[in-house]
């Protein structure tokens, strides 16, 4: 089976947004544990998130990735009762 390029692209930025969520459920958990509250974890790292792409690919990016976040959310991608179909 042979895979284009534009495939194997996609499947190693897949693997690369898996490997990140769970350095970030590391994270989360580990500042849990040290008594953190959620609400100040996900200041925490939203505002890391948001300053990174800033310094990396400026501010317009930044602003199309909370675009994507809100539509996200609207449509429950996040939301932990969401049923997959």
């Amino acid at each position: 089976m042979d895979v284009t390029t534009n495939e194997m692209e996609e499947l190693i930025a897949r693997e690369k947004r898996v490997a990140a969520l769970e350095f970030q459920s590391e994270a989360w958990a580990d500042g849990v544990m040290e008594g953190i509250e959620p609400d100040i974890l996900a200041d925490a790292a939203i505002s890391t998130a948001l300053e990174e792409t800033i310094r990396e690919l400026g501010e317009e990016a930044a602003l199309a990735l909370v675009d994507t976040l809100r539509d996200r959310i609207l449509t429950g991608e996040f939301s932990p009762n969401r049923s997959l179909q």
